[in-house]
């Protein structure tokens, strides 16, 4: 009796030390005495390949600069990558991965709008942080939740900003639209009619295509025959370069507008004099290897060097986003939780960086850190930042 007696005390001391006073065993999830685990899921085989893989050495970069400067309070970061092929069904599989079996504290700068969204249940069901996705869907930080917090102005915001300032200095009289029939194109669509809205006009003609399309023949020759002067883009990578291609073959040259899925160094390498013209709502600038800035130019050098390949915006938008909970990691202090984390998310500032992103800010009420777009537009084969930050 007194054997059982001492066994269920020991039971009893041990729970204590575990869920009480012992602070030694309450350990919040991908957080231990000398690391911080962290995950993020990448398109690396799949449409979006040539954006999720950059994005991937972007994040590793500052990991890596991070981890040689000491960590965080101490901990190292350790980054696991997995990838989704831009398939929710995958993404879903890879974020039950990283958080059961990884135990990840945050994943960081996943891609793209549907395979991001389906893990959220995943996350908030474990108590796990969805910080600064790569999409400007809304749907990133609405509706408000404690766990989810967004880095990129959205992109019904970017058009409705850019297209009302283009119009009126194109002196357009004809505006139309071609849109990738999901959530992504809706929110293009949704911001040129309200953009429009603000200065008395409409969409004089739209037109959509499936994702993956290849042939734009008949979306252009519509909007040719409407007689279009100013086109609206809710396109990506190759669907922008797709477009535009069939209209120059067309001898339909109006002027071009896409939001910030258009804007990547691969839209003027690849689409060549097609795109020259092309404008894009954007926020960093692409980090040239010559760049008129010497800071970009050094860390452009940098990653060339480091990986053996030139960066894109997306490398830069990787490298940003780690740099970013880095600055929430510090100062939440060293007794990382998830409580101390979203307390310096609710009140962190940003400072604005040297690729030209806008200063951030966050609030218990505000999970969009920039809600500012610029303009920047092919010229020679490269893109060229055009404007200031519109509002």
């Amino acid at each position: 009796m007194q054997h059982k007696f001492k066994s269920a005390l020991s039971v009893l001391v041990l729970a204590s030390a575990a869920f009480g006073g012992g602070h030694a065993f309450a350990q919040t999830q991908g957080v231990s005495k000398d690391q911080i685990t962290i995950g993020s899921i990448q398109d690396l085989s799949g449409p979006l390949a040539g954006l999720g893989k950059p994005a991937r050495l972007g994040l590793q970069m500052r990991v890596d600069e991070i981890n040689e400067q000491g960590g965080i309070h101490g901990r190292k970061l350790k980054l696991i990558v997995e990838d989704s092929a831009y398939d929710p069904k995958r993404a879903v599989l890879a974020a039950q991965k990283l958080v059961n079996q990884d135990k990840i504290f945050a994943m960081i700068g996943s891609m793209g709008t549907a395979p991001t969204v389906a893990t959220f249940p995943v996350l908030i069901e474990k108590n796990v942080f969805s910080l600064f996705p790569i999409t400007a869907a809304r749907e990133m930080y609405e509706p408000l939740h404690k766990l989810k917090y967004a880095y990129f102005s959205n992109y019904y915001d970017q058009i409705k900003q850019t297209v009302t300032r283009l119009v009126k200095e194109k002196d357009a009289k004809k505006v139309c639209l071609v849109y990738q029939d999901d959530d992504f194109g809706l929110e293009v669509l949704r911001g040129s009619e309200d953009g429009l809205k603000t200065i008395g006009m409409t969409l004089t003609e739209k037109t959509s295509y499936k994702r993956g399309a290849t042939d734009f023949s008949s979306q252009i020759a519509r909007l040719k025959a409407a007689s279009c002067d100013f086109v609206v883009l809710g396109t990506v990578l190759r669907e922008t370069i797709g477009a535009m291609a069939e209209a120059r073959k067309a001898g339909f040259n109006p002027t071009f507008l896409g939001s910030a899925a258009a804007y990547n160094a691969n839209v003027p390498k690849l689409g060549g004099k097609a795109v020259d013209g092309l404008y894009a709502a954007m926020t960093a600038q692409e980090p040239y290897l010559d760049d008129e800035s010497e800071q970009i130019r050094t860390w452009a050098n940098k990653y060339k060097a480091k990986f053996n390949e030139e960066p894109t915006t997306y490398s830069v938008s990787g490298y940003c986003l780690i740099d970013a909970f880095a600055n929430a990691a510090n100062k939440a202090g060293s007794n990382l939780t998830v409580e101390s984390f979203s307390q310096a998310m609710d009140s962190l500032t940003i400072p604005a960086s040297y690729f030209g992103s806008p200063e951030l800010t966050f609030s218990p009420a505000k999970h969009l850190g920039n809600e500012l777009s610029r303009l920047s537009q092919v010229r020679d084969g490269r893109w060229k930042v055009v404007s200031d930050y519109l509002k």
